[in-house]
């Protein structure tokens, strides 16, 4: 019987083979870019918080997906992985609040964990991107979280979007014109969150085998499924609604958010008002958003909303809240379905490979790959002693697209030989400008 162990990693988990790290550095860099653009600072927090810090917050089905954290039985604490990084923040805030200037407006890129069922598109452990305004109950912060996902998604190169805007009180609204008991309007919202799955007979169906009474659900219904598009949704409903005060704040914060928006440059092609659209978790109090891609649809790519009581968990008093995150790992699937990452993304970092010629031209190429990498040029140095055809083909293999020699005859002439792979080119230059001469040749292939 063999001793080997089998290599493999546990379900809902990844490795990143390094063509596939360079795509994520190159959207989780454009992401942090634009975080930073408006004026986001950096936040960390552990991987691991205690159990007392996460649950309760999320809801009954979120948190049955918070992965228990094992440890030694020296340690009376009961941990847990982070699920998100939204209630670290809570915590974070709370606990050093007098280090704080507030507003305080922090990112965060970090992964997070989730005991759920492995899918395409849906692992155990995944990045999310945060971007989070607290102290703000205006809704020029919920504008701002919205402009900074439109701004992100836009960079990357997506086209076809839309980020979903409801508000958790109009769902009460909703609820509370159509008959809903109170004590089942949490029931309302896990029921009309899965519309995009289960369609509106599925939602029917599902409220009425909670409980909810089959006139009291088709009211509901009919208000949900006839809604209008952008602004003229929020007439719609005020026609309706607009005598329940639960109504009249929601319309209120929505109307302002979209002069916040149509003031921040957002386009309405980016946004819409959706009743269907709930975001599961407890914590949220006002304004909620989701953002689709429309075509090709791995689902929602960011999520988010106000919580302006979440805070107060953890204090004294609460602060206002509202943030959202960016789905890293859609967003990286769908740009390789859409092509969207630039051609000179994947692949390999190393601009230039320099080879070496023979034994006696060794030290000069290892001089010539240091004045190279002085230059700021990544170079990889050859370290096999092939032959110089196999080192061509190693490069090749890598998509390194410049190759340098430096054999015999280049040192008594005080040049470097460049040769660009992917069309063969071969230019010879001067060995003291050999860096000014590879940083043209590179920008040439481009």
């Amino acid at each position: 019987m063999s001793n080997k162990i089998q290599p493999r990693t546990a379900r809902g988990f990844r490795d990143f083979l390094p063509a596939e790290m360079l795509k994520r550095e190159y959207v989780i860099k454009t992401v942090r870019e634009v975080f930073e653009l408006y004026g986001f600072e950096p936040l960390q927090t552990p991987v691991i918080e205690l159990n007392e810090t996460l649950y309760g917050k999320y809801g009954e089905d979120a948190e049955n997906l918070i992965f228990s954290a094992k440890h030694g039985r020296s340690d009376k604490d009961e941990l847990s992985m982070r699920y998100d990084l939204t209630v670290p923040l809570a915590r974070v805030v709370a606990q050093y609040e007098n280090q704080f200037n507030f507003p305080f407006k922090r990112y965060q890129i970090a992964p997070v964990f989730r005991g759920e069922r492995p899918q395409k598109g849906r692992y155990r452990e995944f990045y999310q991107c945060d971007v989070d305004i607290v102290g703000v109950a205006d809704m020029s912060a919920d504008a701002e979280i919205v402009a900074v996902k439109v701004r992100a998604l836009r960079q990357l190169g997506f086209k076809q979007f839309t980020v979903k805007i409801n508000h958790r009180r109009m769902l009460t609204a909703i609820g509370q014109y159509s008959g809903v008991p109170d004590d089942q309007l949490a029931d309302l919202y896990r029921s009309v969150d899965k519309f995009d799955k289960i369609g509106a007979d599925g939602v029917q169906k599902e409220l009425e085998a909670r409980g909810i009474a089959p006139s009291v659900v088709s009211r509901m219904m009919k208000l949900i499924t006839e809604q209008r598009s952008g602004e003229a949704n929020l007439d719609y409903l005020d026609n309706i609604l607009g005598n329940l005060p639960e109504a009249q704040t929601s319309l209120n914060d929505l109307r302002q958010l979209a002069e916040n928006l149509d003031d921040l440059g957002v386009s309405a092609e980016f946004y819409d008002f959706d009743l269907t659209m709930v975001r599961g978790l407890g914590y949220y109090t006002g304004p909620i958003y989701e953002t689709i891609i429309t075509e090709p649809n791995l689902g929602s790519v960011t999520g988010g909303g106000r919580y302006d009581d979440l805070i107060g968990l953890f204090r004294r008093e609460s602060l206002p809240t509202t943030g959202g995150s960016l789905g890293i790992e859609r967003i990286i699937d769908l740009m390789d379905i859409l092509n969207l990452y630039p051609a000179e993304i994947g692949g390999t970092v190393v601009q230039v490979y320099v080879t070496v010629f023979d034994e006696n031209t060794k030290r000069e190429s290892a001089r010539l790959a240091t004045q190279l990498r002085d230059a700021g040029i990544n170079t990889e140095l050859d370290m096999q002693g092939k032959k110089l055809g196999k080192q061509f083909n190693h490069a090749d293999k890598k998509g390194i697209p410049l190759v340098a020699v430096i054999g015999p005859d280049e040192v008594t002439q005080g040049v470097v030989k460049l040769k660009r792979l992917k069309d063969g080119e071969e230019i010879s230059v001067p060995r003291a400008d050999v860096a000014e001469h590879v940083q043209a040749f590179l920008t040439a292939r481009s």
